[in-house]
């Protein structure tokens, strides 16, 4: 196998904790928080994933806590939804945005989580396990503060099973050394992009028959 390049690794961390906060700080506008509220929300959906990984795989101090970037990240990311999200009011899409940034976030995480928990030695099952709780975490505590039923419980428009295939292909890639910045957004795309044409489909999780 191949080591996980470190600054790869930062940039997609970074770049998933962004829409992942973008979507918490939209949540926060619906919901008509003040922008300590979005700012909380935008926090703790941007890092409350990364935090979770770090803790299961034993990198403590987790990298929010040592990286001053990713703190920062979410309060860059809450200044521009409290000055720009009229642009979303007047198009009525606020919900629409907060669900693709969130589909942008899971992507990113999903590949970031399996493959930083395979270069701390977990296995391939374990791997993508894990890829898929850094996907989700953040959002389940977003979800949660504001009051709504996180999506993971019941898979609306599939929400964990893209995270789990994504983060299944990002395992497979670094399993055959083939993992670099273009295998790796390839699977975020992948996840992304099921997760958005699984909104438009409606597609979903199996439920129990009802009688």
């Amino acid at each position: 196998m191949i080591p996980v390049d470190a600054t790869l690794q930062e940039i997609l961390d970074l770049v998933g904790i962004f829409v992942f906060a973008v979507s918490g700080a939209l949540l926060g506008v619906r919901k008509d928080f003040d922008v300590i509220g979005m700012t909380v929300l935008a926090e703790i959906t941007g890092l409350g994933g990364g935090v979770l990984r770090d803790l299961v795989i034993g990198a403590v101090p987790p990298a929010a806590f040592t990286d001053l970037g990713y703190p920062l990240v979410p309060l860059a990311a809450t200044a521009i939804v409290f000055f720009w999200h009229p642009q979303f009011d007047r198009r009525g899409a606020i919900r629409g945005a907060v669900l693709v940034f969130d589909a942008a976030g899971l992507g990113l995480f999903c590949v970031t989580g399996a493959t930083k928990a395979l270069a701390y030695g977990l296995g391939p099952v374990q791997a993508a396990g894990l890829g898929l709780c850094t996907a989700v975490g953040g959002g389940i505590m977003r979800d949660v503060l504001a009051n709504d039923v996180p999506s993971v419980l019941y898979d609306k428009e599939l929400y964990a099973i893209p995270a789990l295939l994504g983060a299944g292909l990002a395992v497979t890639v670094y399993e055959v050394d083939a993992y670099n910045v273009f295998t790796a957004v390839g699977a975020a795309l992948f996840a992304f992009a099921l997760r958005l044409v699984a909104r438009r489909l409606r597609w979903r999780a199996p439920r129990a028959r009802r009688r």
